[in-house]
């Protein structure tokens, strides 16, 4: 052109550049396109009007995809959206690859995008060759999905703010890749530095305290809620000359600052440092975009997860009691372990009472003390307040010097008070508690127990064996504000250990209360260390399969909570809690039958069975448990009295001799009878006679005693001991059999 000619028209500038202009109204869903850029779509060389699908047709569906979200991102960022488009014949074959950048704008009225553009053919390296395959295998827009699926997943497993940065800073972005890293987050009308990875702990002291007033691109962000990219040294020296010098020494090209942008709220700001000049175009803008959104969503649950972990713990102190100064004579172990779901809180909990002094007080300053576990149903924060609330009451009612029973029954009206106290509370959130409270004397051993719908007790005797001891109990706390908890004496043998827990640890892992108990009872006999890893034991023996999920520590998975309780009483020579050394020690269990508890028979028979957990004759236990039917069942038909049940076994393996003895106040003493074979009773002591090796009935003061003694056979042959070496052993015990004291008094069975 010669000078001062006109200038040609922008159309034919843009036709003799080969690019086509066209526009587009999403708002009338109408695409009109010059000559070029109909030609370049495909269609005749002259200008017209489309609508959105007659657009989509001639384009790749995935890069009409494409479309929609850069223009969104473009606007959003105040930029231009640029894309590469693939066109379509009418055969669905690529005829051509062009470059779309435009300038959208949004109409807030409307609602709708408004832009203007231009199509620009893009020539494609072709395949075979080295450019092909360089092309083929660094396909940008497969390895960005890729990259975005990879830390999608990795940032959702974050469990933490620390995994979170950590995951952030392993990010490997699909063709630039950030040497620097920085995490921000606001603290009223602060900037703080979260987490930061390529950069020393020292250089990154400038950037920890910001007012968000400050010259500083992430302080913008946070301010504006939009991104910041600085594609050189020039463009932020320019852009932020105040905060420049404190950037300047990290030798850095490009920077990008995005928002962390959760439910619309801006939480704080991510900057990616490059070492190396990046143009920041919409697909790389596009992937820094996406993985902001990611980050703050993962920082967000991390967040909240901290949050909650925090506040569990908080409760968990506040709520769990520290066992206090060692009691003299008795040992107390204790374990709380929440579920693992929710805010891993719940119910369960356990206390250790010192009660009111007395005469029971010992020479050194101790006295007794209560023990107290309970579950209150439910594993969420009412459930949790719940049981606080109820401890402290327990705790107060156990001080003012109340018997464990009116101690339950104070605790139960208390609890349904709460729960059922106001006329507007919603049925379906009424509460319950169980409850099993021990009153112990350490000077005697004796433990005075009342239980409202919670499990039984169980001992550990000194030579290793477990029995669960049955006791009277109530309903459980809260359901009937007039109930009555009866109380349950036993004694604490010097050595023997007690344990109460919560149903969490019989159930956890899918078992029942049978088989959960079965599980318990084996680590209980199998275990050999003091009462501290006792409790360890107990609770890390519970990490079998669980019926919720397969693999995980115990915390984690969502089941119940988890509440134990050992009590162990010092032997003459042994710490409390561990197994007897030495010569066995006496087995022995004690139990009370009244004559309006009948089916407290069965729990006798139970409890000698378990005495005789390793006998080697089930003969001789099938007879024991028939002997001792016959003897409690004589008191209970014969006489007006109640029963009390003596069983131990006294001796080594292997000469150990089991007595049982039945003692109850009547006067009239037995005597032998000859039923005939049609007669219902009167051969008990003909069975005695029979199945006994020595047996008698003793007068008392008041009343009188029947006992029956069996003795453990003879171990069998060994596979090396010859028939003249077992003729030389001999038991460890002889007796011949006493000769009953004969009455006119009724007769056993």
């Amino acid at each position: 052109m010669r000078t001062g000619e006109p200038l040609p028209a922008v159309g034919e500038v843009l036709a003799a550049l080969a690019t086509g202009l066209w526009q587009w109204d999403t708002a009338t869903g109408l695409v009109a396109v010059d000559a070029e850029a109909a030609r370049l779509l495909g269609l005749p060389a002259r200008a017209t009007t489309l609508t959105e699908a007659q657009t989509r047709a001639r384009l790749h569906p995935v890069d009409w995809n494409e479309i929609t979200g850069v223009v969104g991102l473009a606007v959003a960022e105040n930029t231009l959206a640029e894309v590469r488009i693939r066109v379509m014949d009418e055969l669905g074959r690529i005829v051509r690859v062009v470059r779309s950048r435009s300038k959208p704008s949004f109409d807030p009225v409307r609602r709708a995008f408004r832009l203007i553009g231009t199509l620009q053919e893009v020539t494609e390296p072709t395949p075979g060759t080295p450019a092909g395959r360089s092309a083929v295998t660094g396909d940008w827009r497969r390895s960005r999905e890729a990259f975005l699926l990879d830390a999608g997943r990795a940032l959702a497993e974050a469990r933490s703010t620390e995994e979170v940065l950590r995951v952030a800073a392993g990010l490997s972005m699909p063709g630039f890749s950030p040497d620097g890293l920085a995490v921000f987050g606001v603290e009223g009308d602060r900037l703080t530095l979260i987490g930061y990875h390529g950069q020393q702990p020292g250089a990154v002291s400038p950037f920890t305290q910001l007012a968000l007033s400050t010259d500083y691109p992430a302080a913008e962000v946070v301010r504006t809620g939009r991104a910041v990219y600085l594609s050189s040294p020039q463009q932020y020296r320019s852009r932020y000359p105040l905060t420049w010098p404190i950037a300047a020494p990290f030798a850095r090209h490009s920077w990008a600052f995005l928002p962390l942008t959760v439910a619309g709220r801006t939480m704080g700001a991510w900057m990616a440092g490059f070492a190396y000049p990046v143009a920041f175009t919409p697909d790389e803008r596009s992937v820094l975009t996406t993985v902001a959104r990611m980050l703050a969503q993962a920082l967000s649950r991390a967040g909240t997860a901290e949050s909650e972990r925090a506040l569990t713990d908080g409760l968990q102190r506040s709520m769990m009691p520290r066992l206090g100064p060692r009691t003299p004579g008795l040992k107390v172990a204790a374990r709380y372990v929440p579920t693992g779901g929710g805010l891993q809180v719940g119910g369960d909990w356990y206390d250790v009472i010192p009660l009111p002094g007395g005469a029971t007080r010992t020479e050194a300053g101790g006295g007794r003390v209560a023990l107290v576990i309970g579950d209150v149903q439910g594993h969420d924060v009412r459930a949790a307040g719940l049981m606080g609330q109820l401890r402290i009451a327990l705790r107060a009612y156990a001080s003012e010097g109340h018997r464990p029973d009116a101690v339950l029954s104070r605790a139960s009206r208390f609890l349904h008070g709460m729960t059922y106290g106001t006329p507007d509370d919603d049925e379906s959130d009424l509460r319950f508690a169980t409850c099993l409270y021990v009153e112990a004397d350490p000077a005697t051993g004796t433990l005075d127990i009342a239980r409202a719908g919670h499990p039984d007790p169980a001992i550990r005797m000194t030579d290793g064996t477990v029995l669960a001891r049955a006791t009277a109990g109530g309903l459980p706390l809260g359901i009937d504000p007039d109930a009555d908890y009866p109380t349950t004496r036993i004694v604490l043998e010097p050595g023997e250990t007690m344990l109460i827990c919560t149903d969490g640890l019989i159930e956890t892992g899918g078992h029942d209360l049978d088989s959960g108990w079965q599980r318990i009872r084996a680590i209980l006999e199998e275990h050999q260390g003091d009462l501290e890893e006792l409790a360890d034991a107990l609770v890390q023996g519970v990490h079998g399969p669980s019926s919720h999920h397969s693999t995980g520590p115990l915390a984690d998975r969502r089941e119940d909570d988890i509440a134990v309780l050992l009590l162990s009483r010092a032997g003459p020579d042994s710490d409390p809690g561990a197994p007897a050394a030495g010569p066995a020690a006496v087995r022995r269990t004690l139990l009370s039958v009244a004559q309006a508890e009948p089916e407290r028979v069965a729990v006798a028979r139970q409890q000698v069975r378990e005495l005789l957990h390793d006998w080697p004759s089930a003969d001789q236990i099938d007879s024991a448990v028939l002997l001792l039917s016959e003897t409690l069942t004589n008191v209970l038909v014969h006489t007006d009295a109640d029963a009390l049940l003596l069983a131990e076994v006294h001796g080594e393996p292997g000469g150990r001799r089991l007595r049982v003895e039945v003692t109850d106040t009547g006067d009239d003493l037995p005597h032998r009878r000859h039923p005939g074979e049609l007669a219902s009773s009167g051969r008990g002591l003909v069975l005695i006679e029979l199945l006994a090796d020595t047996w008698g009935v003793d007068p008392r003061g008041e009343g009188k005693s029947i006992w029956f003694e069996l003795h453990e056979p003879p171990e069998p042959l060994g596979p090396h001991e010859s028939p003249e070496a077992q003729e030389t052993r001999e038991p460890a015990e002889s007796a011949e059999p006493a000769e009953p004291a004969e009455s006119d008094g009724p007769s056993v069975s």
